[in-house]
């Protein structure tokens, strides 16, 4: 069983326009609605693999309700763990241009979170951590929640024997690299504000130096940087492609954590991880894939590098 952590989930809905234009009403031509939240995106593309999934965090009101009713109805093998809030779950709002195919995203900042209700989620989340083989602690903090809350997680898993990996931004993300999480999967902005360096080499050499055990950059368009303790590897699709890219770091999440259940070596870890990305860009819809364009994508992904010294 593998553990999904958002603690921020969504409601994410998808409108598609002709064309957007700035100050100027339009006509949808498409709505679809989909539980969302990062964890919850690379939950669904886990259990679309085949994995066992038990998705965590927090849904409030008539919001969050629609999201477990969708996880219920849509996302079969997914098992729903979340935690009541009285607040109101968010939405996040992408607008797709359909004559450019680019998007537009609005994220609301979700619901406050009590101490009471955080307490009860921290007791949810330790007893779930005896039943999984690897976590993964996604997206941000709603309000409420203490900056140095995904820290904390990341020291419950670890004291528990259970893989993390961690894909938060902010100053989330810097308290809780050095808690020690096994993977950080920031991308290359997120690992930039996190370093003070746009050079992506040195930048996750920096991150590890700050706690993380393996750093896993994503580069947009050119694919992952891998730097572990066991070598370090370069990623990428056999070409640009297309698309929604919303949902495609969070199937990249899905890929990693899916080679690490199985024990896959980095390589095969990072090709499924640039394959699924990929497969996301070309879905027309936020934390699915095309399962064709990713079995085709697969074997085509070109990973170089080489083992090193720790």
């Amino acid at each position: 069983m593998i553990l999904t952590v958002t603690l921020n989930t969504a409601l994410d809905i998808t409108y598609r326009v002709p064309s957007l234009r700035q100050h100027a009403s339009h006509r949808v031509s498409e709505v679809t609605e989909r539980p969302g939240g990062k964890g919850v995106n690379v939950g669904r593309v886990l259990a679309a693999l085949g994995h066992e999934v038990t998705v965590t965090g927090f849904a409030g009101g008539a919001t969050g309700h629609e999201v477990r009713d969708l996880l219920a109805s849509e996302a079969p093998g997914v098992v729903d763990a979340l935690v009541p809030v009285a607040g109101a779950t968010r939405r996040t709002i992408a607008v797709v241009d359909q004559h450019t195919g680019d998007t537009t995203q609005l994220n609301e900042p979700g619901p406050v979170v009590t101490p009471a209700e955080w307490s009860a989620f921290q007791d949810v989340y330790e007893d779930l951590l005896g039943s999984v083989s690897a976590v993964a602690l996604c997206g941000s903090l709603p309000p409420g929640l203490p900056v140095g809350a995904y820290a904390g997680l990341v020291r419950t898993a670890r004291a528990a024997n259970v893989p993390v990996l961690l894909d938060t931004s902010g100053e989330a993300l810097r308290r809780a690299v050095a808690a020690r999480p096994d993977i950080v999967k920031p991308n290359a902005d997120e690992l930039a504000e996190l370093t003070g360096s746009h050079e992506p080499l040195r930048a996750t050499q920096d991150a590890r130096r700050r706690g993380a055990r393996a750093v896993v950059a994503s580069l947009g368009a050119e694919g992952l940087l891998a730097h572990t303790s066991d070598g370090l590897w370069r990623a990428a699709p056999p070409s640009r492609v297309k698309g929604n890219p919303t949902g495609a770091g969070d199937s990249a999440v899905a890929g990693l954590l899916s080679g690490l259940a199985q024990h896959l070596p980095w390589p095969d870890r990072l090709s499924r991880a640039v394959a699924l990305s990929t497969a996301t860009v070309l879905s027309p819809v936020a934390g699915e894939f095309d399962r064709a364009a990713y079995e085709e994508l697969l074997g085509r992904v070109s990973v170089t590098g080489e083992v090193t010294a720790a």
